[in-house]
């Protein structure tokens, strides 16, 4: 299905930002740049989003069991999908519990576009190319089960996480994560997040489209996420196709846990290799507090 969506406009978006709640300069909220949540825009209501960019956006709709994205429109035409790995109820409904429970004992830290989030891992400044343990003391201890039951999985084999990130949504913030391309530089092939407390929508998207196929303009795959599973991103749907968690998707609260391993670089025969290891010994003590 082509459908033509309206955005506002990168400059009207910079000015939204800008404004503030009450004058003193501070917005109850992490957002940055054209990020925004229904806190900011709430503070921000008084600047109107008057300049808008349309696009045409062609729907489909990932079948996990065939491995095919299916167009939502009558014609029903598909192409296969590949680079994800959903494995359903991979956590209980009593680990989920507790999981919650104790991240909730944690402190959540505001984050972009009304996310809260909580970090296991490395100091990382990506511009740089800079990696520096600092403060991290490895994965929460809850998640040693979690990564032992991966390994199981032929996907998952020799999947060893260095960091992970606790990111928590509801509707009342407004919250979203936009359409992104994970780093490769220092996270690996795989990602790996368990999707907690309710089902939601992963949207893959390609904005050059799909022109071997006919399709010039953009493409969005929508893959459902059940509650309690986990999924995987790799191959072109990790590199090629960008992820993200649209706001009309959040419906309740979700919480998920994202984790990466590192890339080529950082592992044996890689000219960071001793970094690695120190980093996949910290990661892996599964003693560690969020940074």
């Amino acid at each position: 299905m082509a459908v033509e969506l309206r955005f506002p406009s990168r400059r009207r978006c910079n000015m939204m930002m800008m404004v503030s709640d009450d004058g003193d300069g501070v917005i109850p909220c992490a957002c940055k740049g054209i990020r925004r949540c229904l806190v900011c825009e709430t503070f921000k209501a008084s600047v109107l989003l008057e300049t808008r960019e349309s696009k045409i956006v062609h729907h489909f709709l990932y079948n996990a069991k065939t491995g095919l994205a299916v167009s939502e429109d009558e014609e029903g035409s598909s192409f296969p999908f590949s680079g994800v790995f959903l494995w359903e109820n991979f956590i209980s409904e009593e680990e989920e519990r507790e999981l919650i429970s104790v991240m909730d004992q944690d402190v959540w830290h505001p984050s972009q576009s009304g996310r809260r989030k909580q970090d296991f891992g490395p100091k990382v400044n990506f511009k740089k190319r800079k990696v520096r343990i600092a403060d991290f003391t490895g994965l929460p201890a809850l998640s040693q089960k979690l990564v032992l039951r991966m390994q199981q999985d032929a996907n998952l084999a020799g999947f060893q996480p260095v960091e992970q990130c606790n990111l928590d949504y509801a509707p009342e913030r407004g919250s979203a994560i936009d359409p992104h391309l994970d780093d490769s530089w220092l996270w690996g092939e795989r990602l790996v997040t368990i999707n907690m407390l309710s089902e939601t929508v992963l949207t893959m998207s390609l904005e050059q489209g799909l022109p071997e196929l006919g399709l010039s303009e953009e493409v969005q795959v929508a893959v459902r996420l059940p509650r309690r599973c986990l999924v995987v991103l790799y191959g072109e749907a990790r590199h090629r196709w960008k992820h993200a968690i649209h706001r009309k998707d959040i419906h309740e609260r979700r919480v998920c846990s994202t984790y990466r391993e590192l890339s080529a670089e950082f592992l044996l025969g890689g000219k960071q290799a001793k970094l690695g290891a120190e980093l996949l010994t910290t990661a892996l003590s599964f003693g560690g507090t969020p940074i």
